[in-house]
């Protein structure tokens, strides 16, 4: 029975799936790389004529992705007529279809080869063996080409159980009249050491807030943008949200040094320096002197004519740096007929210059280092800085199965601390919630 609840959980997924800049939905996948319903790919894994076939999930993307993935799965078909490959694209623009298909799939044994899944939900399938390891295709040594972050994010119990082909990254983006205006020196994009400390980045947004716009914004969403985008903050404040194998949170999350991490970020909208309802693209639309805006934000900006720059993520005032990341991945299932295969497609998929075309046409960082050779507009700028934070400062969120429940009241309880309520308390809820999820469905 636990088995069946932890696998029904993921209905409650979808909304909270949204960070990271993925724009799944927006655009319907061509018809030559479509895998018809997916209701009976596991059955149907060999042809009469002994071809092997492997089928893939994966939401929905922008145009550019989808002829990625019409052109790639055409030349991998054409290089490999024994192994032959086809992908559904899943739209998951409204409501939770994606994630509605995955769990009927994984009730009925229907599951594809290959399924992608965000990368804060490796742990939750790896752990309801929803999905299988893949350390047999990715060596020691391939995954040293892997951003730091990629590895930590998509590794379980010590095995890897997905690989994921591009990063994300939060930064601060700043607008440099208003800087010029307040008599505020700008941040570094070159050295960290004269990135914004908390204490500048809180006493900054004071002196840039006015009647026409606020000091900063630091909401990406009331959802995962919670975690995702401010969850650094904790690190850097020497906070965890759970223990190191996943499994507790009281301790950790309601820490003394979370609570005190929670009541800075507080000070921000209490006194009116963000707001808690930004207006839409508040920052790009003058709003918003600073902005804590990812990756994905960057090509809005270069079309834009605002004055902008960029610095680091902001750093303790004792010098510890954190940077968000995570994207989706690619991990194989635990009904794949054919693994063998889904693997040496997934090799073959995450090599150094698919992953440079790929990152390029989604326009987000690389997971792997060596496909930044071959990518362009990553050596200087607000890119070069993404990069380096991924390579240097950037830390997953955390690895739990019960990584929903903790983002959820995490997002809840920010939320709440924000409205007035008291961080202890809320902290000491989302401590409490945890556990008890994770004693009734996970403990050995």
């Amino acid at each position: 029975m636990k088995k069946v609840l932890r696998t029904l959980g993921v209905l409650a997924l979808g909304g909270m799936l949204a960070a990271c800049g993925n724009s799944a939905g927006t655009t319907k996948q061509a018809d030559s790389s479509s895998a018809g319903d997916g209701s009976s790919q596991a059955a149907e894994s060999k042809s009469a004529d002994g071809v092997t076939n492997v089928t893939i999930w994966s939401p929905t993307d922008t145009a550019a992705i989808e002829a990625w993935w019409v052109e790639k799965i055409d030349q991998w078909n054409k290089e490999n007529p024994d192994i032959q490959v086809k992908r559904e694209a899943i739209d998951r623009a409204d409501s939770y279809a994606y994630e509605n298909k995955i769990t009927t799939a994984t009730t009925s044994g229907n599951l594809p080869d290959i399924l992608y899944v965000d990368g804060p939900m490796v742990s939750y399938y790896a752990a309801n063996g929803i999905t299988v390891p893949l350390d047999s295709y990715f060596t020691a040594d391939d995954l040293k080409d892997f951003m730091p972050s990629t590895v930590q994010a998509d590794t379980y119990d010590g095995k890897l159980y997905a690989i994921a082909p591009t990063e994300s990254s939060v930064a601060l983006f700043y607008n440099k009249d208003y800087l010029d205006k307040a008599g505020i020196e700008y941040p570094s994009d070159t050295d960290i050491k004269k990135a914004w400390t908390w204490s500048q980045f809180l006493d900054n947004a004071k002196k840039l807030t006015t009647d026409d716009y606020v000091g900063t914004n630091i909401i990406m969403d009331k959802g995962e943008g919670i975690i995702y985008a401010l969850g650094q903050f904790f690190t850097e404040g020497g906070a965890e949200f759970v223990n190191e194998d996943g499994s507790k949170a009281d301790g950790y999350v309601n820490s003394d040094a979370s609570i005190k991490t929670a009541e800075y970020l507080n000070e921000f909208i209490k006194n009116g320096y963000a707001n808690l309802d930004p207006v839409k693209d508040e920052f790009l639309n003058g709003k918003a002197a600073t902005l804590l805006g990812g990756s994905w934000n960057i090509a809005d900006l270069e079309k834009s004519n605002l004055n902008w720059g960029v610095s680091y993520f902001p750093v303790a005032d004792d010098g510890k740096a954190a940077s968000p990341t995570g994207d989706w991945a690619a991990a194989i299932t635990r009904d794949s007929k054919n693994p063998d295969a889904a693997g040496k497609f997934l090799q073959w998929a995450m090599n150094s210059d698919n992953i440079a075309s790929y990152a390029s046409a989604v326009a987000k960082p690389a997971s792997r280092t060596s496909s930044y050779d071959k990518m362009e507009g990553w050596d200087s700028g607000a890119r070069a800085l993404m990069k380096w934070q991924l390579q240097n400062t950037g830390v997953s969120r955390p690895r739990t199965p019960s990584y929903s429940v903790l983002s959820t009241d995490f997002s809840t309880a920010m939320l709440n601390i924000f409205a007035g309520a008291d961080a202890k308390e809320e902290l000491d809820n989302v401590a409490k919630n945890f556990d008890e999820n994770y004693e009734m469905y996970y403990k050995k």
